[in-house]
């Protein structure tokens, strides 16, 4: 075991959404309202803060677009996008997801650090990801929306993962002002990941939220440890 943990969110900082989650908001409010909305328009939603949850956030946008839904509506519409028929997300859009960090650099980074995740994701969706692009890595602390009451920017998962080891510093990584202001109410470390195409207020917006660094991508981590 480390003297030091790495705990990563998820979405944006290991994985690639953008045709996946981001793309299944797109496709859900289209389906329903039959309006077109752009990564544009869900990034603005996602700077506010509030909207880690991209059912909710789906259901949100399709109130603001005149057609109220009921939240069960929306996870039920996003999910038939998402997983596809199957349910496993091999034949929904969730296949289009892609693992950013580059061959080599976890690994690397696991000889001095413990890692966990702290993830919006269900366990489910979760478990799928992890088997099918990093089977090999470790992970000694997983909290997913299924084992919080609380979401994000709530720090109910940060506040778990340190209890396991209180003397175990933590960092965490992420790449909203819901991850930040997480970090930031749990008092742990936070580097956030500002990717070029989510335009140019979010680095702003984590550095107001206390992020120490702020890189383009997970690949640049080394630089800042």
């Amino acid at each position: 075991m480390a003297d030091r943990m790495i705990v990563f969110d998820m979405d944006g900082v290991l994985v690639d959404v953008g045709e996946s989650y981001r793309a299944s908001i797109v496709e859900t409010v289209h389906h329903i309202t039959g309006q077109a909305i752009t990564r544009e328009q869900i990034q603005e939603y996602k700077n506010q803060g509030g909207w880690n949850n991209d059912w909710a956030l789906t259901q949100k946008i399709c109130e603001d677009l005149g057609q109220p839904i009921s939240y069960d509506t929306a996870v039920v519409e996003f999910n038939k996008i998402f997983f596809g028929p199957s349910g496993r997300g091999t034949d929904g859009l969730m296949a289009r997801e892609q693992w950013i960090p580059q061959p080599g650099l976890l690994e690397r980074i696991q000889t001095r650090f413990d890692f966990g995740i702290f993830t919006g994701r269900i366990r489910f969706e979760l478990d799928l990801t992890l088997e099918r692009s990093a089977p090999h890595l470790r992970f000694e602390a997983i909290v997913t929306a299924d084992d919080v009451e609380n979401q994000k920017p709530h720090p109910e998962g940060l506040f778990k993962i340190a209890a396991l080891d209180r003397e175990r510093p933590l960092l965490y990584i992420g790449d909203t002002v819901d991850d930040a202001r997480a970090a930031r109410a749990a008092q742990v470390p936070f580097i956030g990941i500002a990717a070029p195409h989510h335009g140019a207020a979010l680095p702003g917006l984590l550095r107001a939220e206390g992020a120490r660094h702020v890189l383009e991508n997970i690949n640049q981590l080394e630089n800042v440890l």
